[in-house]
């Protein structure tokens, strides 16, 4: 078990997390929230990178830091943008890795074997890192993040640059990934996590907003969400959450809780309910 007890984070004046408590278990988490709201402050100090203002993260009832290199060496992590040798190939990247954490070689070949394959980059294990796109970089620094088998998986918006067939495929990684442990996963993109996280943390005002199933989230929304024709005229508590194109034209997806006349009354999503929590700017 994680726990981040009570946790404050101040940078001078500015007060970037206050009196979080949050308990992780095994799973799939989203943290989900605008960029600013603190998710990667939050990041931050859960691998260590940043130290508590106040309060403490604990790992089976200890401090991280008191855990030291413990603490890391059931950690996997992937930062927003992670550093690598372009004139590598993604197995001599990975076998750089695995010897900074000091993982014998014969046993660090037959995991990289095992992970390249997971990630699906088998067939581009010889090419440089220069030659890959984006999307193969980013599943090369998911398989690093995996190289110590890590009780702890923390990816922080580990899916810019894939395009939706490599969602598609980092999704069903992580179904994958999370069943024998933490898998924490940083994101401002609904999509990513709606289908695979059971729970999702919601920061706003730097505070916790909620900790709740994607189904719990939007049952909070149920009878405050409509769809109405596009020349219908909003009023002030009438949030526009998004638009889309219906047989007979284009339809406006409202939040509120006295809607217009003729409104037709629909399910929630995820993405209704973030767009809703953090209207007008809120973070």
């Amino acid at each position: 078990m994680l726990t981040v007890e009570h946790v404050t984070k101040k940078y001078g004046d500015f007060t970037a997390l206050e009196d979080i408590f949050l308990q992780f278990t095994a799973g799939v988490y989203g943290l989900l929230a605008p960029n600013g709201a603190g998710k990667t402050t939050l990041i931050k100090m859960l691998t260590t990178l940043l130290f508590p203002t106040s309060g403490q993260i604990l790992w089976e009832g200890e401090d991280i830091h008191a855990l030291d290199e413990e603490y890391r060496g059931l950690l996997g992590y992937l930062p927003q943008e992670f550093g690598y040798y372009p004139g590598y190939t993604p197995r001599q990247f990975l076998r750089y890795v695995a010897a900074l954490q000091c993982i014998p070689r014969k046993e660090a070949d037959g995991r990289i074997s095992k992970l390249l394959e997971l990630v699906g980059l088998s067939d581009a294990e010889l090419k440089k890192m220069r030659q890959l796109s984006g999307g193969m970089r980013q599943r090369v620094g998911i398989a690093q993040a995996m190289l110590n088998d890590p009780k702890l998986l923390i990816l922080d918006e580990p899916t810019a640059g894939l395009d939706p067939r490599e969602r598609v495929r980092f999704r069903n990684l992580i179904h994958s990934l999370a069943e024998d442990r933490i898998v924490i996963l940083s994101t401002h993109i609904v999509s990513d996590i709606e289908t695979i996280a059971g729970q999702i943390v919601m920061l706003r005002d730097h505070r916790l907003f909620c900790c709740d199933s994607p189904a719990g989230i939007c049952g909070k929304m149920k009878g405050r969400v409509f769809e109405v024709p596009a020349e219908t005229a909003l009023a002030e508590n009438q949030f526009l959450l998004s638009e889309r194109q219906g047989e007979q034209g284009t339809v406006l997806r409202i939040f509120c809780d006295t809607p217009p006349r003729g409104a037709v009354p629909v399910t929630p999503g995820l993405e209704d309910a973030f767009l809703a929590i953090y209207r007008e700017g809120q973070v």
